[in-house]
């Protein structure tokens, strides 16, 4: 029995020292195919959730570059690109935007804010993405022109701290849609025209037990849009795990990843 005990407690000193020190750097490229003729060819980045702290530069330069490396044609940011609800537990917004300003994709980067952006102070994050380059989508919509088919792209409030209004972030839009919010829950609502929607905020659980699953979404919906790739009511939804954290400096059975989008024929 006291060997048992000490195994156990090794065991626990162990994994933890890996869900603080070692899966939130192990940053993972993961793809998904969706299916859309008039697009094939055309690939998206999603980067969710960086929650970047003020002692994580080099973190976000190696994010940064990873996602450079994918040669992605759009970049779509989720929100959440502070940490905390404090202004020194997050690394200045004006440099996480100079950063981020080093992504390139060809057809343009793009962003909605999350409810650390917005706790924060949502119009100071705005304005410094916008001048990095990086379009914010509040209840609105932009046209991508690209070779393959022109492109509608919306993007919604957050749903914790402000007002999704999914009939502003539509208006005048035309087939193909692809809607952009930090928060999944939205996806029960959104309307046929939309037939991809893309959100982060769940960050996958961040802490997934074996055989058990997450044990925390921050969704109304439990794990029903946890992660991954859900098809409902002829709707896809892609959540993506993000990048950092939030709450506890941890992730387990749940790494970091940039979340690519492949259109296939």
């Amino acid at each position: 029995m006291k060997h048992l005990l000490w195994t156990i407690f090794i065991l626990g000193i162990l994994s933890f020292i890996w869900a603080v020190f070692v899966e939130p750097y192990r940053l993972k490229i993961k793809t998904y195919q969706v299916k859309k003729p008039s697009l094939s060819g055309l690939k998206i980045a999603l980067v969710s959730d960086l929650h970047i702290n003020p002692r994580q530069q080099k973190w976000l330069e190696e994010v940064v570059s990873k996602v450079n490396e994918q040669k992605p044609d759009i970049i779509l940011l989720g929100g959440d690109f502070v940490k905390g609800h404090k202004l020194e537990s997050s690394m200045d917004i004006n440099k996480i935007a100079k950063n981020l300003g080093n992504l390139k994709a060809k057809y343009g980067i793009y962003a909605v804010l999350g409810n650390h952006d917005w706790w924060y102070g949502g119009q100071n994050v705005a304005q410094a993405l916008e001048q990095n380059g990086i379009k914010v989508l509040n209840n609105q919509n932009i046209l991508i022109p690209n070779p393959y088919q022109d492109l509608y792209l919306a993007g919604v409030e957050d749903a914790t701290t402000r007002a999704p209004n999914l009939f502003e972030a539509l208006n005048n839009t035309q087939e193909p849609v692809i809607l952009l919010s930090h928060n999944p829950d939205i996806f029960p609502k959104v309307p046929e025209q939309v037939f991809l929607t893309l959100a982060g905020h769940t960050h996958g659980g961040q802490i997934n037990i074996p055989f058990y699953g997450p044990i925390l979404t921050s969704s109304k919906f439990g794990r029903r849009y946890a992660y991954g790739k859900i098809e409902e009511n002829n709707h896809t939804l892609i959540v993506s795990r993000g990048i950092g954290t939030s709450i506890l400096p941890m992730r387990f059975f749940c790494p970091p990843e940039i979340t690519l989008i492949e259109f296939i024929k």
